[in-house]
């Protein structure tokens, strides 16, 4: 069997299971106990399971997966996403912007439009901006630096964001419901609420697979979102929440005829 036909094999495992053995998969795949165990640590390092010692399960709901993972997921989607929030903003505008996949591919088109302003805790959003040739000026928030993501967070990213007032912040998120958005990652949730709290407007950008979905800390109530730009509309019942809470919900492909 070819190593991406047993990844996918076993990944359908895990989640007909949820939580498999080592020795389970090494019988049923007709594969060495090493194999596998090389196998495991692939998926997990790809974000796709969770390997622990004599087996894998599948990735707990309150954690996502690698950053550079995710890049490669839902990716069409984001490209969607950000191509068409990227057209809502313009010449001389003031942004808040976090780090994200769906953030990153909004920052690869707004590279392409007229000059503005960007407040980032992002190394490769700085870098996408910078490197523009539209004069673009962009201000990197520094702290610990994380390599996955390549961000910086923690307190100094905080307190830097402080000294800032832009008109707009463009967030992507873990997970949106009928209470609000969350994420995953306690010190990107306090980036994100740092940037609420000093913009005038809040933008979301999410795909479809962050919607009705939780995780453990709250980034904003839904009443603080102005605008939540999707690549499909969201189910009735979150639909009537975010109306209920006056959230502009725009859908990319679809609004504004974007293509």
């Amino acid at each position: 069997m070819k190593p991406q036909d047993r990844h996918a094999a076993i990944l359908d495992l895990v989640r007909e299971h949820r939580k498999v053995t080592v020795d389970y998969l090494a019988d049923e795949l007709d594969a060495s106990r090493e194999t596998i165990r090389r196998d495991l640590t692939e998926l997990s390092v790809r974000g796709q399971l969770r390997k622990y010692h004599g087996g894998a399960t599948l990735l707990d709901e309150q954690t996502e997966g690698a950053f550079r993972s995710r890049l490669h997921e839902q990716s069409n989607e984001k490209r969607a996403i950000g191509r068409f929030a990227a057209k809502l903003f313009g010449e001389n505008d003031t942004l808040f912007v976090d780090t994200g996949t769906t953030t990153l591919a909004f920052a690869q088109e707004l590279a392409t439009r007229p000059s503005m302003t960007i407040v980032t805790n992002s190394l490769m959003i700085t870098q996408t901006l910078a490197r523009s040739n539209q004069g673009h000026r962009v201000f990197l928030v520094g702290g610990e630096y994380r390599n996955d993501a390549s961000e910086n967070v923690g307190v100094l990213v905080v307190e830097q964001i402080r000294k800032f007032n832009a008109r707009d912040a463009v967030l992507t998120v873990g997970a949106i419901d009928e209470q609000g958005a969350m994420d995953y990652d306690l010190q990107e949730a306090e980036i994100a609420r740092a940037m609420i709290d000093h913009a005038k407007r809040v933008t979301v950008l999410a795909d479809s697979t962050k919607l009705n979905r939780t995780a453990l800390f709250r980034v904003c109530t839904l009443d603080q979102v102005h605008r939540l730009i999707l690549n499909a509309p969201p189910e009735p019942d979150l639909a009537t929440a975010l109306r209920e809470a006056g959230v502009e919900v725009l859908v990319a492909n679809r609004d504004l005829g974007d293509s």
